[in-house]
């Protein structure tokens, strides 16, 4: 395509034949200008006969016979006296009527001068113009403005915090989805597990966007602010899906069968947060303190959450007996997430208790597979006197493990099957089976860990916690072996941001007042997503927008 430059410039030139045009017309006008006078005689010029004479105008004789001019007595002598040449006036007016007068020389010239400066003047403007102009189609105009780019700060915290919104969304959806699945089954509730399922596939595309955001690809800013574009789009989207079904599923849910079941959740509850309470203190005993790390405190903040569940609960029974079934709604729905994340604490020190018996049964066999990769490894080294740094590096860590184990003395089974899947991981051949084996059973326990963490958490986890651990989750589903070491990785990212943020966050509430409880749950629900910063502040009332995913 040729630039708006040369396309001016063609134009241009289409000018300059009218331009020398002119310039040629002006010159002939001039020149007949010139030429004219001396073709035409004037008025007053006289005309001479065949007969050679002076001729005098009677307006001079009658001037001259008035003057006492020594010229008196040459008009009265005879003809053959007369001077050989006429007087002054009379060849002045001779030579007016013989030739042009120098006005009539100077006027033309001034003319065609002016008029090829014109000509000029114009070309020379309009071969400027078409240089410096750069706007489509030979229109001038003034230059562009360069402005600043905007920074991309803006779009990015308005990316996050969408992630943020629509990850919370979805979490109190599959906390909802199971009350309403547990009171009037699985097949009530298909059409908002199919709703809850896309809009888990439009949050897991926006996570990927921001994983690949975060790794600098796209590189290019606009590039760039277009995928944060397309992240708050794919929540938007997965809102929307929610939305959908929300009507639908409030009028599913009545609060008189409600409350019934949500109460008889909390008592089985509390009675497993006992059974739990025991587990945990049996798991303190036989393993490292940072085996049970993830736990650790996690039956205190059960407590805290079923505290808070039971205030909630009793409030909906006040506003069911007193005929209020749509006040009922609110305290309701608070409660049932209070359960629900006091069931993740719970369930998580279940889950953690299986996950280091299984890891101390793999140990052994890791170990064995572990040797047998390194034997294998070795064979194929050029140097046998030279042995691979890794192979050496290798060596010491089972060397290690093998200590931990034989030790008698408690030891992390988790941490101990890690350091073997590392080790071994860039020398390994993958003919071992256990090894594979036991790098899922580690991926998987430290997801599972970082997921209870972000979602009993998620009133200060932020967008980059939860990024890393939605791509530690996507290669988790996936299940390439080459992945499974990556997805541990991302899921321990996740739990150490998860943990920053929530010391950043700090103690969202306020000191009791004197006279008053030290707490009623508050704290632990607005740390958890339960209820707002500034609801907490305000007599504890929650969202004033509820319903499928919203408190």
């Amino acid at each position: 395509m040729t630039s708006s430059m040369h396309r001016g410039r063609r134009r241009a030139r289409s000018h300059i034949p009218v331009r020398v045009a002119h310039a040629v017309l002006g010159g002939a006008a001039g020149v007949v200008w010139l030429v004219l006078p001396g073709m035409t005689p004037g008025d007053d010029a006289p005309v001479t006969s065949k007969e050679p004479r002076q001729v005098v105008s009677a307006t001079a004789v009658a001037r001259n016979s008035a003057l006492d001019s020594p010229w008196d007595s040459a008009l009265d002598s005879p003809r053959d006296s007369a001077p050989d040449s006429p007087p002054d006036f009379i060849q002045s007016r001779t030579a007016e009527a013989d030739g042009t007068s120098t006005t009539d020389l100077v006027l033309p010239l001034v003319a065609a001068g002016a008029v090829g400066a014109v000509a000029a003047y114009g070309y020379i403007r309009r071969v400027r113009r078409t240089r410096g102009r750069t706007t489509p189609g030979g229109v001038s105009g003034p230059p562009p403005v360069s402005t600043p780019p905007q920074s991309l700060a803006e779009p990015d915290a308005q990316a996050c915090a969408a992630l943020v919104r629509a990850d919370d969304r979805l979490r109190v959806a599959r906390a909802e989805l199971g009350f309403a699945r547990g009171l009037l089954g699985a097949a009530a509730v298909a059409p908002f597990t199919r709703a809850l399922g896309e809009a888990e596939g439009e949050l897991a595309a926006a996570f990927r966007m921001r994983q690949r955001y975060d790794e600098g690809v796209p590189a290019e800013e606009a590039a760039r602010r277009h995928a944060l574009a397309g992240m708050i789009g794919r929540c938007e989207e997965a809102g929307r899906r929610l939305d959908a079904v929300a009507e639908d599923f409030a009028r599913l849910r009545d609060p008189e069968r409600a409350l019934p079941y949500a109460e008889a959740r909390f008592r089985d509850l509390t009675g497993h947060t006992a059974a739990a309470q025991a587990l945990l203190a049996d798991l303190a005993e036989r393993y490292a303190p940072t085996a049970t790390s993830a736990v650790t405190g996690s039956v205190e903040q059960a407590k805290d959450r079923l505290l808070f569940a039971t205030l909630r609960l009793n409030m909906a029974r006040q506003e069911l007996f007193s005929g209020h079934t749509e006040a009922a709604s609110r305290p309701l729905h608070s409660a049932e997430a209070a359960v629900a994340q006091a069931a993740v604490f719970v369930e998580g020190v279940d889950r953690t208790a299986a996950e280091l018996r299984d890891a101390e049964e793999t140990v052994p066999a890791a170990l064995t597979g572990a040797e047998a990769e390194l034997s294998a490894a070795r064979r194929h080294t050029v140097r046998a006197d030279e042995p691979h740094p890794r192979l050496l590096n290798a060596d010491a860590v089972l060397a290690s493990v093998r200590q931990e184990v034989t030790s008698n003395r408690p030891y992390d089974p988790l941490s101990a099957l890690r350091r073997i899947v590392r080790a071994t991981a860039p020398l390994a051949s993958g003919r071992a089976g256990v090894l594979p084996a036991a790098a899922l059973s580690v991926a998987r326990a430290s997801s599972a860990a970082a997921d209870d963490f972000v979602a009993t958490h998620r009133g200060a986890v932020g967008a980059t916690a939860r990024t890393r651990l939605a791509e530690a989750r996507r290669l988790l589903a996936e299940g390439a072996p080459g992945d499974l070491e990556r997805a541990d990785e991302l899921a321990l990212e996740a739990s150490d941001l998860a943990e920053r943020d929530v010391r950043l966050h700090g103690n969202p509430a306020s000191p009791a007042p004197a006279g008053q409880p030290e707490t009623d749950g508050s704290a632990g629900a607005v740390l958890g997503g339960i209820l707002p910063g500034e609801a907490a502040a305000e007599e504890g009332g929650e969202h004033s927008a509820w319903g499928f995913g919203r408190l």
